[in-house]
């Protein structure tokens, strides 16, 4: 039986009308190859001024976790591996991804895991610039050390998987770490557009530019069809990038694809406007599951909503409802994710709340 309506997640959807409509415009139009059309400089170009960093690099990528790993991989020294917490996405979603490349994940402690009140927090999720110092400070402290995996650069997510935020000054701090240890900071931006959007942040895109080394603008579940922007802010890219990107089987011929998506999400703010529209649903679905009485997992200033729901729930709307399982959370009662996204309208939730 055909689900009546999906929040499973924030990629469910083709693509917004004037990507698709762009498409269909360029008709049998021809573009070179490989990302160095003037599609993808155009867009390059927009999303440098979008940043404030004009000397920024760009080039474009097909999907997350293939972003993930390669930039990692462009980071890193063969003996070096990748700090995350141990929630982060490529430490617990992504199938070893990153080890499947040479290099391991070197995790630390994810804040709001200690105690069950930091979980309904909006910390959960988070690596902390004082976990990272412990963590960097005690390496290098081991009298083993030239025999141990090296931490060569820092992951974090901006929303993180539990859809929290990092403050202006959290990321400073990180930052400052990463500084002080001259380990690249590298922000996974998937869902980059709802945290900025969030009415509860005080990042702005100026300021990931300014405090990261290397970031990526997430499309795929931002309205494109797929494909992700990544951003060098200080230089730090590979002189020869497109040989380390085609040994991940990542480089895409039809590179215009990627060009035209994110120059259409770039031109008068786009991007932003329809980021904001999920950020304004999200709000009215939490004011609808609160007059439902149904209890959160955690307090998530973005698209991602998280309650707890009864197993018989769930088998009652499991075939009418999409939904991502999240986690047990206790014998009869699991953790389920609600996702909004940038097409998601009040009458999706209407629907959505019949069944719940």
């Amino acid at each position: 039986m055909a689900q009546t309506i999906s929040f499973s997640s924030d990629y469910t959807r083709n693509a917004h009308p004037q990507i698709l409509k762009r498409l269909l415009d360029m008709g049998m139009e021809q573009n070179v190859g490989y990302g160095t059309d003037d599609i993808c400089k155009s867009a390059a170009d927009k999303i440098k001024a979008a940043c404030g960093c004009p000397d920024a690099e760009v080039f474009f990528l097909v999907g997350g976790t293939q972003t993930n790993q390669t930039v990692i991989d462009m980071l890193l020294k063969p003996y070096e591996g990748v700090v995350a917490a141990q929630t982060g996405h490529i430490a617990a979603h992504e199938a070893g991804a990153i080890e499947f490349s040479g290099h391991k994940v070197l995790t630390v402690p994810a804040m709001g895991e200690e105690t069950d009140t930091d979980r309904f927090g909006s910390n959960v999720g988070k690596m902390s610039a004082k976990d990272l110092r412990t963590y960097v400070e005690g390496f290098f402290a081991d009298g083993n050390h030239e025999h141990m995996v090296f931490p060569g650069a820092v992951y974090i997510s901006h929303p993180t998987e539990y859809g929290t935020l990092y403050t202006k000054k959290e990321l400073q701090d990180i930052s400052a770490v990463c500084r002080e240890f001259d380990l690249p900071l590298f922000l996974d931006g998937a869902r980059l557009g709802y945290g900025l959007m969030s009415k509860r942040t005080d990042v702005t895109l100026k300021d990931i530019a300014e405090l990261t080394d290397v970031f990526y603008i997430g499309g795929t579940k931002v309205g494109a069809m797929f494909g992700e922007a990544v951003v060098f802010t200080k230089g730090g890219k590979p002189k020869h990038h497109i040989p380390v990107v085609k040994q991940h089987g990542a480089l895409l011929a039809k590179g215009w694809l990627l060009g035209v998506q994110f120059d259409t999400l770039f031109t008068d703010d786009l991007y932003f406007d329809i980021s904001k529209n999920a950020i304004d649903m999200a709000e009215i679905l939490k004011e609808r599951l609160k007059e439902k009485n149904y209890e959160f997992f955690l307090d998530s200033p973005t698209n991602q909503q998280f309650i707890i729901v009864s197993d018989e729930k769930l088998s009652q709307i499991g075939d009418k409802v999409g939904y991502s399982f999240w986690e047990k959370y206790d014998d009869t009662h699991t953790v389920i994710r609600l996702a909004t996204d940038w097409a998601t309208t009040r009458e999706n939730i209407d629907i959505l709340m019949e069944f719940l």
